[in-house]
């Protein structure tokens, strides 16, 4: 489960560079590839529907009980060492509200044996700060206390002169908010959090967490009111969602999602997924989220879009394509482990979109080879972007591929690892202009340290992007050539 942390270091997006042309460069005609960003319409972030997970729910509890025998008791009792309710054994275990109602997962609160592996203590901890971040207000976040900046230091209760106790809950902002019988408003919950984690302090941790939790349940269930015919007060949280800017799902948001997918749904099978026949085309590896985003943002892919990976592991690129741009996705995986996997990881994105009030796009998921699939066939002449994660992919398989490009519409964009032209720098020449790759306008881009699984340094990666009018107006021009020396040699 190591690669979930890798994949956590990685979330930082790299900085946006120019695209250069460096293919074909003999035109004298614009190589503008890309339609501006304001082309793009605006997608509706949140959902009307209920934030159930339902059946078959994978929550931190449920990893934590798959793999009991990694984990190991973290918090204890100060004030009575007799009591072992918070021992590995007992299942010690604390809930977090979701943004949606009805939302909300049950963690064990215990620490991983390798600091490595999936910690569910810091997952509860990242996914709240989150919330609190994302889809509160600043009096709202007034209730629950201010982040902790200073995680060595211990933190008592807000003073008395702290703007926490001086905050009034009734204010035009609040007046709907059902508060429970004891009012937890007034203390700083999240310093109070920080301190029980440090301290190991588990009466203290889910104490605080029970009021954390209550404070969350009346901003998502507000009082109904007295008049009948009054309409009832929204869930303010999901009410958030509609004012963030540009209608674009926060970054971190977004990577807390992807991220507690990909910890319950692949994290998991960590092991079975790294069995497969060295040196072949068959060897998996992931491209990181931050590294997504980057071929998300250089391809302009939005709602409208169709893209598609061929060879898409389980599934990551796929699910984050879909959340973050709500595009439509279709990928196929030949391996049956990591297919089989990203159907399991699919299944919880869905779920966990609905626990934060989110919608995504489309997403399609099948099992077969690439080359003969008539899905495949079906979708490649409707695609906008094609990712291909070919870096170790055999010659022969991406020769089988090119052909497959010709079916691509004008316009459509190929991902790569690697370039599907026989030379980067070559020029259009009698020789080469019949190749398949010439209808390829292609440009080199930088990927950065950490951008993916299988190495640590960066590298690049290629945008191919389909220009036949481009191409007709130079093969014309040699078959204005081919006909002058033909006139010529006749006379």
């Amino acid at each position: 489960m190591s690669a979930s942390s890798s994949r956590t270091q990685s979330r930082q997006r790299s900085e946006t560079l120019d695209i250069e042309s460096i293919y074909r460069n003999s035109r004298s005609r614009s190589t503008s590839t890309f339609p501006p960003a304001d082309h793009f319409h605006h997608r509706q972030l949140w959902i009307t529907e209920d934030g159930s997970p339902g059946e078959n729910f994978v929550s931190a509890a449920s990893v934590v009980t798959i793999l009991s025998r990694s984990y190991k008791t973290y918090f204890k009792n100060l004030d009575d060492p007799s009591d072992t309710s918070f021992e590995a054994e007992s299942h010690p275990a604390t809930e977090l509200e979701y943004p949606n109602a009805n939302a909300c997962e049950t963690y064990y609160i215990l620490a991983p044996k390798d600091p490595d592996h999936y910690n569910p203590i810091m997952c509860l901890e990242q996914s709240l700060y989150t919330i609190f971040e994302c889809y509160l207000t600043p009096a709202q976040q007034a209730l629950f206390g201010t982040l902790p900046t200073d995680f060595l230091q211990d933190v008592d209760n807000t003073p008395p002169s702290s703007p926490l106790t001086q905050f009034s809950g009734d204010s035009e902002e609040l007046s709907p908010v059902k508060f429970p019988s004891y009012d937890p408003r007034g203390m700083n919950h999240l310093r109070l959090l920080q301190r029980s984690i440090r301290r190991r302090d588990g009466p203290l941790f889910l104490s605080t967490m029970q009021n954390i939790n209550q404070l969350l349940r009346a901003l998502k269930y507000p009082l109904l009111p007295s008049d009948p015919f009054t309409p009832a007060s929204p869930n303010v949280l999901i009410e958030a969602i509609k004012g963030w800017p540009s209608s674009e799902i926060p970054n971190r948001v977004l990577m807390r999602i992807i991220d507690e997918t990909y910890q319950r749904s692949v994290g998991p099978h960590a092991l079975k997924l790294n069995r497969y026949e060295a040196f072949s085309s068959e060897v998996y590896g992931e491209l990181m989220p931050s590294f997504t985003s980057d071929i998300i943002a250089a391809t302009r892919l939005h709602k409208d879009s169709l893209f598609m990976d061929l060879g898409c592991g389980v599934g990551n690129v796929l699910v984050q394509a879909s959340l973050e741009t709500c595009c439509r996705s279709y990928g196929i995986e030949v391996m049956p482990t990591p297919a089989e996997v990203g159907r399991e990881q699919l299944r919880q994105m869905k779920k966990r979109c609905r626990m934060w009030g989110l919608s995504m796009g489309e997403v399609e998921l099948e099992e077969g080879d690439m080359l003969t699939s008539r899905r495949v066939t079906e979708l490649l002449p409707q695609a906008d972007v094609v990712l291909v994660n070919n870096k170790v992919f055999q010659q022969p398989l991406n020769e089988a591929l090119r052909p497959r490009f010709l079916d691509l519409k004008e316009g459509a964009i190929v991902v790569s690892l690697k370039p599907f032209v026989s030379s980067l720098n070559a020029r259009v020449t009698e020789r080469n202009v019949d190749d398949i790759s010439a209808i390829f306008d292609v440009f080199e881009r930088p990927y950065r340290s950490g951008s993916v699984s299988w190495g640590s340094g960066g590298g690049s990666y290629y945008l191919h992007r389909v220009d036949r009018e481009g191409y007709a107006v130079i093969k014309q021009q040699f078959e204005n050539q081919r006909a002058r020396s033909a006139r010529a040699s006749r006379r």
